[in-house]
């Protein structure tokens, strides 16, 4: 197949070949031009997303196929799996699906994450070898739950001591995994960047110093802008924990601030949409419109959601020899997110779908 159209990230027209589903570094002889005009992308990315979790827990594996699809049809085309509490290495082996890249089962403690969806560790000196386990189980990433309600003191707080993520991190390293965390307070996150953390899920928390120990770091910020606005309501339901109710308030009136103090750190911002039990599937273009609220550009922006997180995650965009997974935008999606809901082509493994 031949597709024709403005490339970007470069933004200079060109062409592109697809043989044997992937990306042809020659002309191919004989090839159908499949469109003619457009802006030419690498296939959207959700770089927070669980694929797996269903409005009462566990999905089935169907219903994470179907979860998969949905995002699919958006233009989502590579996943990095936040987390699951299901075996989705089937879904991998699916040439119809997108690209998962899996981090396993969430590590959390008894009674401080969502109930069923986690590894529930009873002894905080047991999350580097869980850490190891989950590392060898996964693709790469490894996922943490940083903070949660302690129902004991009624607000946020930390689950692991500084002293179990540095050596839990440090495990992961030398599996050649990264790790993530979940976080939404303020006192996880010192202990957690300091550990050498990769990445930091959420971070309505953050402050000047964390800002700029990620920075210093390289440590990588996910905020799923969409999920925040969820605190609110939140916060409604959880009229018995007053203090947790008033913090989740505060760190959604200053969210924007927050992380458009990231953007202006020169933090990595990738985009992820949290989809999975509270999110729909098939929102990553609202998240990348979001992040254009903060004060990511709107080709920043579009990159958080396409080739800088196919970088990051090792994936590579539209180059020979790479998947042809792409879409192809009748107007330019760096002027306009909502380019994206309706493109022209969408095309994965070399399959116009």
């Amino acid at each position: 197949m031949h597709v024709r159209g403005v490339l970007l990230p470069t933004g200079e027209p060109g062409d592109l070949w697809v043989a044997d589903g992937v990306i042809s570094a020659q002309p191919v002889p004989g090839a159908v031009t499949v469109c003619d005009g457009g802006y030419l992308l690498p296939g959207l990315v959700d770089a927070h997303c669980h694929v797996g979790i269903g409005a009462q827990g566990p999905a089935s594996l169907a219903e994470a196929a179907e979860q998969a699809g949905a995002d699919r049809d958006a233009g989502t085309l590579l996943i990095r799996d936040c987390g699951s509490p299901i075996d989705t290495r089937p879904l991998q082996a699916r040439d119809d699906l997108p690209r998962i890249i899996r981090a396993g089962r969430h590590l959390g403690r008894p009674k401080r994450y969502i109930p069923t969806i986690g590894v529930e560790l009873d002894d905080p000196a047991l999350l580097p070898q869980a850490v190891h386990e989950q590392a060898a189980a996964g693709d790469g990433w490894v996922k943490l739950v940083g903070d949660w309600i302690d129902r004991d003191c009624g607000e946020l707080a930390p689950l692991w001591p500084d002293h179990v993520l540095v050596e839990a991190i440090a495990a992961a390293h030398a599996a050649g995994a990264r790790v993530t965390a979940h976080v939404f307070g303020a006192d996880a996150l010192p202990g957690l960047i300091s550990a050498g953390i990769d990445c930091i899920e959420h971070g309505t928390g953050l402050s000047a110093e964390t800002i700029t120990e990620m920075a210093t770091r390289g440590t990588a910020l996910v905020p799923t802008l969409i999920n925040i606005e969820m605190f609110p309501a939140i916060a409604d339901r959880a009229a018995k924990y007053p203090r947790y109710a008033a913090q989740m308030r505060a760190l959604h009136a200053r969210v924007r601030d927050t992380v458009g103090a990231a953007v202006d750190a020169g933090i990595a911002i990738f985009a992820g949409s949290d989809a999975g039990g509270g999110i729909q599937h098939g929102r990553l273009v609202d998240e990348i419109a979001a992040l254009r609220t903060v004060g990511l550009t709107g080709a920043q922006a579009l990159a958080a959601g396409s080739w800088a997180a196919r970088d990051w995650l090792g994936v590579p965009g539209l180059v020979p020899g790479a998947p042809a997974d792409l879409l192809v935008t009748r107007t330019d999606p760096r002027l306009d997110s909502d380019a994206l809901r309706n493109p022209a082509l969408l095309m994965l493994r070399g399959r116009v779908l």
